[in-house]
């Protein structure tokens, strides 16, 4: 029974992990966002998640705990979830709207007008923006003319291909290296079009590091402590 259950718990984290915080584009198990993570003998599944700031914005936690819900409802043989997201300013309000399978207007009915797909789109634009200017980086050459394929395998161009997928963007070994996410063409300036995506993955990495070290501070974690949930 123990090994059931650990592989059980393995299997929900490992589903866990492939959620990302909207803004950072990184898995709420790297960051340390999952502060707990537990399966009872009877496939029970309870997921608590937090974030660095009691004022973090509903949206982004809103989408955070959506996409985790999923993500666990979609491990096989689990027979209940409880996921929650803890010591949140909206705890209340997103618990219970995701539990319901409520979207994010009805969840915080009379102040939201929108649902989020719009905001989704633009954290994977910039994700987009950001894995370009990693992989460009290590090139030691002109982007300008190279393709996908002339990129050297490996862990940052999987994942650019996977984020240009995400919009619908052509992601195989043909297809161009630099690519407007907004357009779905070449950029018409790529000198500025690649100074942004360096802004862009620069502001990324600065505000995970922010987050990071908020989460340690908040809950008096290690770095080791972070991502073992």
């Amino acid at each position: 029974m123990t090994t059931v259950v650990t592989g059980a718990r393995a299997a929900v984290w490992a589903a866990l992990g492939t959620v990302r915080d909207p803004e950072l584009d990184e898995p709420l198990t790297d960051l340390g966002f999952v502060a707990r993570c537990e399966v009872s003998a009877a496939g029970h599944a309870v997921v608590r998640l937090r974030l660095p700031t009691y004022f973090c914005a509903p949206n982004f936690a809103f989408l955070m705990v959506a996409d985790a819900y999923d993500a666990v409802a979609g491990v096989p043989g689990l027979t209940g979830l409880d996921i929650r997201l803890d010591d949140h300013f909206a705890s209340d309000v997103i618990n219970r709207g995701v539990a319901a399978r409520q979207g994010f207007v009805a969840s915080f009915e009379g102040e939201a007008v929108d649902e989020l797909d719009t905001l989704r789109y633009d954290f994977v634009r910039k994700a987009v923006l950001a894995g370009t200017d990693r992989v460009c980086r290590s090139l030691g050459r002109d982007p300008r003319s190279l393709t996908l394929g002339d990129v050297p395998p490996g862990p940052d161009l999987n994942r650019l291909r996977a984020r240009r997928r995400e919009l619908g963007l052509p992601a195989e070994d043909g297809d161009p290296l630099l690519l407007d996410p907004a357009t779905g063409t070449a950029p018409v300036d790529a000198k500025r079009h690649l100074a942004f995506a360096r802004l862009t993955r620069t502001s990324m990495e600065a505000n995970s590091g922010v987050c990071r070290g908020m989460l340690r501070a908040r809950y008096a974690l290690t770095s080791d402590e972070e991502g073992t949930g």
